[in-house]
């Protein structure tokens, strides 16, 4: 089984069981090895059912409570050890880049500058090119951009000008 983690409109849980690899909305991808747990299916289930209380589906926001941060929550409980830090760098860059996302998603009201957790050695290790990690060249989600294009110079024009 599968566990994720979802919004909707209502105060209880936001967390959902579901077959492997078939989210329901979502296509499956790869799978990433995070590694093992010494809990029974029973404590395991109790974990999950605990978990759960903490995040209810009208808590979800995209930056800084989501599915990711769910999983990464699971993987330290369980095994000690992080999500890597390329999974969730969308919601990262979006934390540090709040006052210019829409502010449906907006984490703090703009001119306050937004807390930011620690940059760990993960994330470095995420941003590098040179790991050595076998599979490193399927954790970038875009393609490299092409070389063969070259530059456009278009002159600036403001908001106003264009209006």
């Amino acid at each position: 089984m599968e566990y994720g983690f979802g919004a909707h409109d209502f105060s209880s849980s936001g967390v959902f069981e579901v077959e492997s690899k078939c989210c329901p909305g979502f296509v499956y991808r790869k799978t990433v090895w995070l590694g093992t747990t010494e809990l029974s299916r029973e404590e395991f289930r109790s974990f999950i059912e605990t978990l759960a209380g903490k995040y209810h589906g009208n808590t979800y926001h995209l930056i800084s409570k989501n599915c990711n941060h769910f999983t990464d929550d699971v993987c330290k409980n369980l095994t000690g050890k992080p999500i890597p830090g390329w999974v969730n760098r969308l919601a990262r860059v979006g934390s540090v880049f709040d006052c210019l996302l829409p502010e449906s998603v907006q984490v703090s009201p703009v001119g306050r500058v937004p807390t930011l957790r620690p940059v760990t050695d993960d994330d470095l290790d995420s941003v590098s090119s040179s790991g050595s990690d076998e599979g490193d060249e399927d954790k970038n989600l875009l393609p490299a951009p092409s070389t063969d294009l070259d530059p456009v110079d278009v002159p600036l024009k403001l908001a106003k000008d264009l209006l």
